[in-house]
């Protein structure tokens, strides 16, 4: 374990050392075989303690892999987005990669609940450094400024509940274990329970604070907006699964009014997704919508829940950083986001038709992706919990194969744009978008991978 942190880490200084012609063949190949390195990690059942600071579990090991995956295929999405830039930024951009990835890491397997919000917070800086130094238009920077501060506002609070926490049970050491309850006075709290989930709620998002994830997406460049979509949205999901058993039975009470927003945010950002014009909108719109499902089910806490969360963490991860690169193509050749203008991409590009039909039908989930099993298995817990909730789960399921189907529709059937030529798709295109389903289809045929062990 801490030998692939410290080849992770390791990936900065070589991006800055490396000859430029074989720069990003050689990152790539590099991020890869860590990668495969990693795959053990999948079949983790029990906690595996690295240090006292550093412990593996079946939580924090998908998550991992989902992160560890995704690095090279950034790298590889980013090339034509880079090709015209001059070599130090090139090292740069490959830097803030390799940083973002170490941090995740870390923040993924932290044992200690003030090295976590140290790396929670430290993927703000690489993340930050993407999307307003490699956005493509002026107003990154107000995206930027939006991503800033919202994540800061809910997570210094969180700071101060560890520190209360701290000065209660005297250990900062109860992220893997379920055994440490708040128990105190000052601890039951409702200002306290909130404070400390605060910081994971904004970075799910939860409705009502999700206005920094269009923005950010719409501005960040492919790599930032797969990374957003795929990793750091799943940050959220990760904190409120370690935290809220340890507020203890005395919290549950107040699960209530975050569920209900949640279950509602879905259904708002769905029908959102109904009236947007920005391709790469639409996207982020369905991310928060999809992550509405997570939020309530980690607030639930029920081994279903849990696993089903997980489930459509992993899922979503791979759908939504697949949208985006299928985005970007589009993007790359037609130079515009807007449904209108990017439309009958059947006719110039037909094979990458087959991916927009797959990647929406995954983005819908249409059975047997493991996306339908995540959803199916937290919409049960959530009937389970109250049987309203299905009203509100089966609107937004209804919503969300209409929208998804739309894209596809409009994006590739329409006439396309009179007197304009398009360069066919690449290979790199291609192994790029092979690379996100791969996952997919082999996590169908073995669930158990990113489910809590029986």
């Amino acid at each position: 374990m801490l030998k692939i942190i410290l080849a992770t880490f390791m990936l900065a200084p070589t991006a800055l050392l490396l000859p430029p012609t074989h720069l990003f063949s050689t990152m790539t190949a590099l991020t890869s075989i860590i990668t495969l390195a990693m795959t053990p990690w999948a079949y983790t059942s029990t906690p595996t303690h690295i240090s006292t600071w550093l412990v593996l579990d079946h939580i924090s090991a998908p998550l991992c892999l989902l992160s560890a995956w995704l690095l090279p295929l950034m790298i590889i999405a980013s090339q034509h987005h880079l090709r015209a830039d001059p070599l130090p930024r090139k090292r740069l951009f490959l830097m803030a990669c390799s940083l973002l990835q170490t941090t995740l890491l870390l923040t993924f397997t932290a044992n200690n609940l003030l090295l976590f919000y140290i790396m929670f917070e430290a993927t703000l800086i690489p993340t930050l450094v993407l999307i307003t130094r490699w956005g493509s238009q002026p107003e990154r920077l107000v995206a930027g400024t939006y991503f800033l501060f919202y994540t800061l506002a809910g997570s210094l609070p969180l700071l101060i509940a560890i520190l209360m926490l701290y000065q209660d049970n005297q250990t900062l050491l109860p992220i893997p274990h379920t055994a440490l309850l708040m128990t105190t006075a000052s601890t039951t709290t409702k200002a306290f329970w909130l404070t400390s989930i605060a910081a994971f709620l904004i970075k799910m998002p939860l409705y009502t604070t999700h206005l920094w994830l269009p923005k950010a997406h719409v501005e960040a460049p492919i790599a930032g907006s797969m990374v957003l979509a795929a990793v750091l949205l799943k940050l959220g999901g990760y904190g409120l699964i370690r935290m809220v058993p340890l507020m203890g039975p005395t919290a549950q009470s107040f699960y209530l009014p975050f569920i209900a927003l949640a279950l509602w945010g879905m259904v708002m950002t769905s029908m959102i997704c109904l009236r947007q014009t920005d391709l790469k909108a639409i996207i982020a719109y369905s991310s928060v919508s999809h992550m509405g499902l997570v939020t309530a089910a980690a607030l639930i806490q029920t081994p279903w829940s849990i696993s089903g969360a997980m489930m459509l963490m992993v899922a979503h991860g791979l759908t939504s950083s697949m949208l985006f690169c299928l985005a970007n193509t589009s993007y790359e050749r037609t130079h515009t986001r807007t449904l209108l203008v990017a439309r009958g991409m059947q006719l110039v590009t037909p094979l990458m038709t087959l991916w927009w039909f797959l990647a929406s039908m995954m983005n819908m989930a249409l059975p047997p992706t493991i996306n339908l099993v995540g959803e199916l298995t937290i919409i049960t817990s959530t009937f389970n919990w109250t049987n309203t909730t299905i009203a509100l789960t089966g609107l937004t399921t209804m919503i969300t194969a209409i929208y998804s189907l739309y894209v596809f529709l409009t994006t590739q059937h329409a006439k396309p744009p009179a007197n304009q030529t398009f360069p066919p798709a690449t290979t790199r295109e291609h192994l790029l978008l092979t690379l996100h389903l791969v996952p997919l289809v082999l996590l169908i045929l073995s669930p158990s991978l990113v489910t809590l062990p029986s």
